[in-house]
């Protein structure tokens, strides 16, 4: 809880002025019944009818300004809520951004986009009404027991022993509610899961003609779903028709007892009245916890399931006075590495290389090596467990991680593209980049001239994750963000695996020109296409068990060499 309370502190002016005002509206409530009682004991008792319109002009200019309160509490309140909301969404999207690719490597899509947005949209009635629905119902119910004591002690303490009733009536549902109300976040989590899978992938789906198999497993999620709500609603219909029962049952019995009191002399109708007023100004106090347990499971549920992510830290960081680097030569050394995957199964061990600046080498082997695993830990997508990675002879966690991989430029063999146009996709290399640097980056890339043909050249849409553009115009464009990058230290995974061999041999000119001067790492199944590497790094399941130049590979006639055989179809 006071965690949830200090997201209001940016906000705190507005949340004092929204508790003002609600208190206002609630004295308002409470005094009614009393001015009510004095105009008919005092003024129509005594025929002073133009002082009793007054009475009521004033009434009516008081309402008009508790109507103005009531604007600035349905509105700013509200307005207060989103703020904190916004503020909560923030948080949680840059925690996110922040954690370690074993991170998303553990956490499905569709159940990260229900933590950022679903699951906060009720925080934004709680944040809005929980504080105020309390203040007011705290106020409401010591002014009325205050108030009706001072009109008839035995009516006031019916009220005060219904009280505990319907207190001890919220907690026993408070617990059963939210736990529904945290089931049901589950499931749409689920939900969005299911719906964010089938539609990415959708084309596989018509491959195989699986729609049947995909609708039935939506169903079933569905069903889920819709049993999580039915549990929740049949909770909070328990939940509220025992508390209306109370309420109704605490009217008819204020209603007896003052009657009892008139018929006995000792009461006055207008105070009977006025025990009735009170009774109402009571109740709506209660309405406001019955409505605030509800949105109090809600939105604690959806908060909880906030804090679950917010305490889970899988962020890489950075040693204790890491610094930014500027000057990079790009000499790298691997140094006794060792790394394992979340399921505990080692991919690397003892592993060590040495790679000077301005070198270009290659990684070859079999899939499931640990080829892409030994270049992703150079920009630290994870984290070495045992050894050390140095750049320029220091170790890269003594470097500050934004400025490390400023200095590298990754081409991947699965290129993701951003649903926007062909320009802020080759953009996203360097955002302030201008579009002259763009266009030379692209052409670079031999992409210029396929923008070009395009209906709107840059301004294209490439659709989602580009699937309005070919494989290897995906794959080019990927490439143009590198060279828009402009890195000293180059990661090429598969780079040119989409292209054909034409377009493979100008992007390999490319890279050539991109490449002097540059240490440049490049995973490649295709052995042609690094044979004018400086140094060849042979790996298997053991860690590197070659390394040479392609002629020293050839003549050890070990693995190398018989990789090499085996693609050009000399055995």
């Amino acid at each position: 809880m006071r965690y949830f309370l200090s997201f209001f502190k940016p906000h705190r002016s507005l949340f004092i002025a929204d508790l003002i005002c609600a208190a206002f509206i609630a004295a308002v409530d409470l005094l009614f019944p009393m001015f009510t009682r004095y105009a008919l004991n005092t003024f129509l008792a005594a025929a002073e009818f133009r002082t009793f319109y007054i009475f009521i002009g004033g009434s009516l200019a008081l309402y008009l300004i508790r109507m103005a309160a009531t604007y600035f509490v349905a509105y700013f309140g509200h307005l207060f809520g989103a703020r904190v909301e916004a503020d909560m969404r923030r948080t949680i999207f840059n925690h996110i951004e922040k954690q370690s690719f074993a991170f998303f490597d553990r956490n499905r899509t569709g159940q990260l986009m229900s933590r950022i947005t679903t699951d906060l949209f009720e925080v934004t009635e709680l944040a809005h009404h929980g504080p105020e629905d309390v203040l007011i119902s705290a106020l409401t119910i010591s002014g009325a027991l205050i108030l009706m004591t001072s009109i008839r002690p035995e009516l006031a303490l019916i009220l005060a022993v219904f009280m505990p009733l319907l207190v001890l009536q919220t907690v026993l549902s408070r617990r059963h509610i939210m736990h529904a109300s945290k089931n049901v976040k589950e499931k749409t989590a689920e939900i969005n899961t299911a719906i964010e899978s089938a539609v990415s992938g959708i084309r596989v789906t018509k491959i195989f003609t699986n729609e049947a198999y995909e609708n039935k497993r939506f169903a079933a999620n569905t069903q889920a779903y819709y049993n999580a709500r039915k549990d929740f609603y049949r909770a909070v219909a328990s939940f509220l028709c025992r508390m209306d029962f109370f309420t109704s049952i605490l009217n008819l019995i204020i209603l007896a007892a003052g009657g009892f009191f008139i018929m006995r002399g000792t009461m006055h109708v207008a105070d009977l009245i006025t025990a009735l007023l009170f009774s109402a100004a009571f109740l709506q106090p209660v309405r406001r916890i019955t409505a605030f347990v509800e949105q109090y499971a809600s939105g604690m549920a959806g908060f909880r399931r906030f804090t679950e992510i917010m305490n889970t830290c899988d962020e890489i960081r950075s040693n204790p006075g890491a610094i930014d680097i500027k000057a990079v030569r790009g000499d790298i050394a691997y140094e006794n590495i060792g790394f394992a995957y979340n399921n505990g199964i080692t991919v690397l061990q003892n592993v060590n290389l040495s790679i000077k600046a301005g070198q270009k080498v290659a990684f070859v082997g079999p899939s499931g090596s640990g080829k892409t695993t030994l270049c992703s830990l150079l920009p630290r997508f994870y984290d070495v467990q045992s050894g050390s990675i140095k750049l320029d002879g220091r170790d890269i966690r003594d470097i500050n991680l934004e400025s490390l991989r400023r200095n590298i430029g990754v081409v991947q063999q699965d290129v993701f593209l951003f649903a926007g146009t062909v320009k802020e996709n080759i953009a996203y290399g360097n955002t302030e980049a201008s579009d002259e640097e763009i266009i030379e980056a692209a052409r670079r890339a031999e992409i210029h001239d396929d923008i070009m043909k395009m209906d709107k050249g840059y301004d294209t849409l490439v659709g989602e994750r580009g699937v309005r553009l070919s494989g290897g115009q995906k794959q080019r464009i990927s490439i143009a963000r590198t060279f828009l990058k402009n890195p000293p230290i180059l990661i090429l995974d598969e780079a040119t695996s989409a292209l054909d061999t034409a377009t493979e041999i100008k992007i390999q000119k490319s890279f050539d020109e991109l490449s002097k001067g540059r240490t440049t790492l490049v995973i490649a199944h295709r052995l042609s296409t690094i044979r004018n590497a400086d140094l060849i790094v042979v790996v298997d399941d053991e860690g590197i068990c070659e390394q040479g130049t392609h002629q020293n590979l050839l003549a050890k006639k070990g693995v190398y060499a018989a990789l090499y055989k085996a693609q050009n179809g000399l055995i």
